[in-house]
C-alpha cells in the first residue's frame, strides 16, 4: 500500500485508515456526520494526493485532448479548467477528469481518478500519434483540497492570490505558505466552495503547507476530513464517483453528463453519442430519496410497482444535512421523471422511493 506525504499526521490525528486505490488513506477522523457538518458550515482539508497527474506539452497537445476528451477543451485560456470525460470506442467512459489550460495551445494538465493512473495514461498513449510530450507527474504531486463556505477566506493569509474573488473553475500560480510554484485552483467536489492546492512535495513543502493551514485554520475551526465525507458530500450534490455511477459500461448521456459532451469536434465515440442524442437513451442516471425507512447501497436493485426489475442503485446514503436516505441509481428511461414512484429492494423487502431533482441540496 502506498502512502500520501501525510499519511503520518493522519494516523497522528486518530484517523480510521483504510486501503483505498492502493494508498493507505483516512476514512474519518471524528466521525462522517461531524467531517460533513464542518464542510458544509464552516471549512474541512482533504488529502486527496492520491488522484494522478499528467502533463501534456507541445503543439499537438490541445490536438490530442480533443480527440481523446468529450468537452471542448478550445474554450479553455490559460487560468482556466473544465470538467471532462474520456470516452471509450464502446460508448463508455475510461474515466471523468479535470483539464486544466496552463499555456493555451501549448501546455495542459489532466487530473484523474487514483484507481485510473495507470489505465488513463495507457489509454491517452494509445492516441498520441502526433509526439506529445507526456509527463506521468501523480507520484510526486500533492493536492490539497480545503472546501467550504470560509475555506478561502480562512486561507486567504496564507498566499497573495486572491482567493476570495477566485472565479469557480480557474486557477493561478503562486506562493502559498511560503511554498513557491503552488497551482491554486477553485475547484472540489463537494459544493461547498473552496480551493484545491497542487505542489511538488520537495525541500518539506508538505509538511510545511498543511502545517500552515492548520495554524491559521485551526482557531477558526478548520477540521481535517477523510473520505467518508467527502462521499457523503459528493453524493448529495449528485455528483457522479468513478466505479459506481459511471464506468466503462455507462455513456455521458445516460449519466447526466451531457453538458460535457460537446459535439463540436470528434472524439472517441461521438458519433455513436450523436446517435444516442438524437433517438434518445434506454436508461438514465437519477436522484431519488427514500419514502419508506431504510438506506439505498450500492448495486441494490430498483424495481417498479409490479416487482419488475428496472435498474440498479449507484450509489445511497443518510444524507447528513438533509436527515433522509438518497441515491443514485439508473432505471429505464420511462421511470425517469420527476415524483415517479420506484421502489428499492432491501434485503427481502421493497421500499418505497421517489425520483427527485439533482444536486439533493437545493
Amino acid at each position: 500500500m502506498k502512502n500520501t506525504p501525510f499519511t503520518e499526521k493522519h494516523i497522528a490525528l486518530g484517523a480510521k485508515m483504510a486501503a483505498f486505490a492502493g494508498y493507505n488513506m483516512p476514512i474519518s477522523y471524528t466521525g462522517i456526520n461531524d467531517e460533513h457538518q464542518a464542510v458544509r458550515t464552516n471549512a474541512g482539508v482533504f488529502d486527496v494526493s492520491h488522484m494522478g497527474e499528467f502533463i501534456l506539452k507541445g503543439e499537438n497537445a490541445l490536438d490530442l485532448i480533443q480527440r481523446v476528451t468529450s468537452n471542448d477543451a478550445s474554450k479553455l485560456t490559460a487560468g482556466k479548467a473544465q470538467y471532462s470525460c474520456l470516452p471509450n470506442n464502446e460508448g463508455g467512459i475510461v474515466d471523468d477528469l479535470l483539464v486544466y489550460c496552463i499555456e493555451e495551445n501549448k501546455v495542459y494538465m489532466l487530473v484523474v481518478n487514483a484507481s485510473n493512473i495507470e489505465k488513463d495514461w495507457n489509454w491517452i498513449s494509445g492516441f498520441n500519434t502526433k509526439g506529445v510530450e507526456m509527463h506521468n507527474i501523480s507520484d510526486k504531486t500533492c493536492l490539497l483540497a480545503i472546501q467550504g463556505p470560509n475555506a478561502t477566506s480562512i486561507l486567504q493569509p496564507l498566499t497573495e492570490v486572491d482567493l476570495v474573488n477566485m472565479k469557480y473553475y480557474t486557477f493561478a500560480k503562486g506562493t502559498f505558505a511560503g511554498v513557491d510554484n503552488v497551482v491554486i485552483s477553485a475547484t472540489g467536489y463537494t459544493g461547498a466552495g473552496g480551493i484545491e492546492i497542487y505542489f511538488e512535495d520537495k525541500d518539506g513543502a508538505a509538511d510545511k503547507i498543511w502545517n500552515a493551514i492548520f495554524a491559521e485554520g485551526g482557531p477558526k475551526g478548520l477540521k481535517p476530513i477523510g473520505l467518508g465525507a467527502r462521499d457523503t458530500l459528493r453524493l448529495e450534490m449528485g455528483f457522479c464517483l468513478y466505479g459506481n455511477d459511471i464506468d466503462d459500461t455507462t455513456s455521458p448521456l445516460e449519466a447526466g453528463l451531457g453538458w460535457i459532451t460537446k459535439f463540436t469536434k470528434p472524439f472517441t465515440s461521438s458519433e455513436l453519442f450523436a446517435k444516442q442524442k438524437a433517438e434518445g437513451v434506454t436508461r438514465k442516471l437519477v436522484g431519488f430519496e427514500m419514502v419508506d425507512k431504510g438506506i439505498p447501497r450500492h448495486d441494490y436493485e430498483i424495481k417498479d410497482a409490479a416487482g419488475n426489475t428496472i435498474g440498479r442503485v449507484t450509489s445511497g446514503t443518510q444524507s447528513p444535512s438533509m436527515q433522509k436516505a438518497i441515491g443514485l441509481g439508473y432505471v429505464k428511461t420511462a421511470f425517469a421523471a420527476l415524483d415517479t414512484e420506484i421502489f428499492i429492494a432491501v434485503r427481502d423487502k421493497a421500499l418505497k422511493a421517489k425520483v427527485v431533482k439533482v444536486p439533493f441540496l437545493g
